[in-house]
């Protein structure tokens, strides 16, 4: 199940509607945005997965970072709290908030909403990725024989694979070229 869907179905889509209704969003709206932030997201998590100890450390945050709050309880979104946590997660996943902007700016083209409105969403859409990959983790790691690097890698492949050949190689040196010609 890929990610936009684990949140839409969790809690009966409680925390996206939720979401939607801290920044005066109807439902379609709030799932455009969903489904133009978390692929960035995904991609930042897939990135930072395959990087040296980069797995070690997202496991490590899904198993005691207590994300899956956000998913039981939404309507903790909009505390200060989780919007700090949802900039460190941002801030680990892209790397920077000029990447944040950028990633924004991209879905406000595409969603005809707001830049500035998108910007405030960000911080808080990364703390449901989390919660979701949390959720989706925890019950992984209760299926007989499944480690949680199997279930994190099958949710993350999606985004590394993004031509869908079969084949991460070429996302992958996709990505890097991007990024060096910055």
């Amino acid at each position: 199940m890929d990610l936009l869907s684990l949140l839409l179905n969790q809690g009966g889509g409680q925390a996206v509607r939720q979401l939607g209704n801290n920044f005066g969003l109807d439902e379609n709206q709030t799932e455009s945005v969903l489904s133009n932030l978390l692929p960035a997201l995904g991609q930042g998590l897939a990135r930072n997965a395959s990087s040296q100890g980069g797995l070690e450390s997202i496991l490590g945050a899904l198993t005691e970072g207590r994300h899956q709050r956000y998913l039981e309880d939404p309507s903790i979104l909009s505390q200060q709290d989780s919007i700090n946590d949802g900039n460190g997660i941002l801030g680990h996943i892209l790397g920077s908030k000029d990447v944040s902007r950028q990633v924004a700016q991209r879905a406000s083209e595409r969603t005809g909403i707001g830049a500035d409105i998108l910007k405030k969403m960000l911080p808080i859409v990364a703390t449901l990725a989390m919660g979701a990959l949390s959720r989706q983790n925890a019950s992984v790691q209760q299926t007989p024989g499944a480690s949680a690097a199997d279930g994190l890698s099958g949710m993350l492949g999606q985004f590394l694979d993004a031509d869908r050949d079969g084949s991460v190689l070429d996302d992958v040196l996709g990505m890097a070229s991007k990024f060096f010609k910055k």
